[in-house]
């Protein structure tokens, strides 16, 4: 066998892997689309789906660990090639983190659902789903500059993060204030705070993933840099 045929072969195994990560965070997209949908409508069936995409979601990062162990062991890569590996390693268990917080949402909704606090009390869920709004759309370009090795949408993601925070802080400030003018929201609203921190955490992950897109095409770790710090980085 030669050493081009088996370049070809290798080449090959890391497209297959890369789609497949993209497979999983189509997935892991969807699933948090999904959460969202749930708690906005307070329907239970759709908070059922995402509990069953959560299965599919661990197997793929199983099987997708398993099979760059493989590569690792038998192709022996290169410095680059080595990058993308570890890049896709930490990739689908962030993929898999945001999986758990969409499960974690619909199992709150479900709970809300079960006590009828739907019916009895208003609550801010507008504002959760701009939250999430924002961390749906940092997760769909991270895994997009993963698609197309783009440094410039990573970075785009990265910045975007302070954004997310800053909606999660005032998403807080308006639960208390619904806690203190009545009380009877206060479990509803507590559920709604840990909802509100699941989604904040969506957004952290995608930002994880842009990261690890600057680390496969310029091998810097940027992690705990500063959005200004990380574009002279990728200058």
């Amino acid at each position: 066998m030669t050493d081009k045929h088996l370049s070809s072969q290798f080449d090959a195994e890391l497209s297959g892997i890369s789609t497949r990560v993209l497979e999983m965070g189509g997935l892991v997209e969807s699933q948090v689309a999904l959460a969202i949908e749930a708690l906005t409508h307070f329907n239970g069936d759709v908070a059922s789906q995402v509990l069953v995409s959560e299965e599919k979601v661990n197997l793929m990062e199983m099987q997708i660990d398993a099979d760059l162990s493989t590569i690792i062991a038998r192709r022996q890569p290169t410095a680059r090639d080595l990058r993308l590996l570890i890049a896709i390693s930490k990739t689908i268990g962030n993929l898999e983190r945001v999986g758990d917080e969409a499960a974690r949402i619909a199992r709150t909704v479900q709970r809300l659902i079960n006590t009828g606090v739907s019916s009895r009390l208003r609550l801010p869920v507008g504002d959760v789903s701009f939250e999430a709004g924002l961390a749906t759309a940092s997760l769909r370009k991270s895994l997009d500059a993963f698609a197309r090795l783009d440094t410039q949408t990573a970075l785009e993601v990265i910045k975007s993060d302070n954004e997310i925070d800053a909606e999660f802080d005032g998403l807080m400030r308006k639960l208390i204030t619904y806690m203190m003018e009545d009380p009877r929201t206060i479990s509803a609203s507590i559920d709604l705070v840990f909802v509100a921190k699941a989604i904040e955490r969506v957004g952290d992950h995608a930002k994880n993933l842009a990261e690890q897109v600057i680390y496969i095409v310029k091998g810097a770790d940027v992690r705990h840099n500063t959005p200004e710090a990380v574009e002279n980085i990728i200058k």
